[in-house]
């Protein structure tokens, strides 16, 4: 198979591939700019530095030309620029891995709402799926990739709703990151004397991420309305750690072998979620790796179950979860390519 990367110079990108330069199936690496002008391999050796011995050139941006030479192509790119570029890709039919947020949200007004940017047209947003991966098989051929937080968020919720254990309006969500999640491009709280040996919460409730958290979650249970939704940048390079707290619907009959059941249940054969028999995942056993670590605890005194999810934002929350769709919609075993142990420590 031949692959094509539009943005690999972002984080994402540059994760995406290190992935698809160790798989098995993927013969040819094609990598394109967002612009149509040509650019330089000694722009792209400049702009990642761990590209230096790589051969391969970034190639100026055609669409057209994009799709005859390869089999797949991945987009990671920031929101707002896969809007304007997807119309020929979703015509002919061709697989797209979306790593931007342009085609999570269904609806315009709300992608409007919560990105300010301009939507896609509704045509197109209904031409593609949200890719899920350890939930979906991809049934379009152009696949959203889920964001970071929201990944890790659903995956921790999710046996929740789908064994209706809570109450729907208790849900709280206290999300972290690690600096790589902002992105790039410097920021004030990401420039290291701001970040270095501090925490930060921004975007409370307003994140982009809490309309596809609560779009995906009303699909397991269409009751659902909001969740409380915080985010921290806390001082590492790459994870996340989203605790999850709501309470039972039936505080009177319920217990932690019950909560313990549900998870084990929804994620049975799962390969790329791991729920922990006892104890909490801390964000050091996920990194580099495509996996989703589950730990899950209920305070008899309090009436309150606790959740705790981690996953390396790069890898299961971008470029990782990417390679599953994949994997997924060219019929590969799903892990095929895939980082199967993490780094440690």
């Amino acid at each position: 198979m031949r692959a094509a990367v539009v943005g690999v110079t972002g984080y994402s990108g540059t994760e995406l591939f290190r992935i698809l330069s160790n798989h098995p199936e993927i013969e040819e690496i094609n990598l394109y700019a967002r612009e149509k002008e040509g650019v330089s391999k000694r722009f792209l050796n400049k702009e990642v530095s761990a590209f230096r011995n790589i051969e391969n050139e970034l190639l100026p941006y055609d669409a057209k030309k994009i799709m005859e030479r390869n089999d797949v192509v991945f987009f990671a790119v920031p929101a707002g620029v896969t809007s304007k570029l997807a119309a020929p890709f979703i015509q002919n039919d061709f697989p797209v891995i979306d790593l931007s947020g342009d085609f999570r949200l269904k609806d315009p007004k709300e992608y409007e709402k919560w990105y300010k940017k301009q939507a896609a047209p509704k045509e197109e947003l209904e031409a593609s799926c949200y890719g899920l991966a350890d939930f979906y098989k991809p049934d379009t051929s152009y696949i959203a990739n889920p964001g970071c937080y929201a990944t890790a968020t659903i995956l921790g919720i999710a046996p929740l709703l789908l064994k209706q254990l809570i109450k729907l309006d208790s849900l709280i969500v206290d999300a972290k990151s690690g600096v790589s999640g902002s992105g790039k491009k410097l920021t004030e709280n990401s420039h290291y004397p701001v970040i270095n040996e501090n925490a930060l919460l921004y975007k409370i409730n307003s994140h982009q991420h809490v309309p596809e958290i609560l779009q995906q979650l009303k699909k397991f249970d269409s009751g659902i309305e909001s969740l409380q939704f915080s985010t921290t940048l806390i001082p590492i390079t790459r994870g996340i750690m989203a605790t999850i707290y709501a309470k039972p619907k039936d505080a009177d009959g319920f217990n932690l072998e019950a909560l313990k059941k549900a998870y084990a249940e929804v994620y049975h054969g799962k390969k790329c979620v791991r729920v922990l028999e006892e104890g909490f995942p801390q964000i050091k056993d996920v990194q580099y790796s495509n996996y989703c670590d589950i730990g899950v605890a209920y305070d008899e005194l309090s009436k309150t179950i606790s959740v705790v999810s981690v996953i390396d934002n790069l890898v299961k929350g971008a470029a990782g979860q990417a390679v599953q769709n994949m994997n997924d919609y060219f019929g590969l075993d799903e892990l095929c390519g895939l980082p199967k142990v993490p780094a440690w420590p």
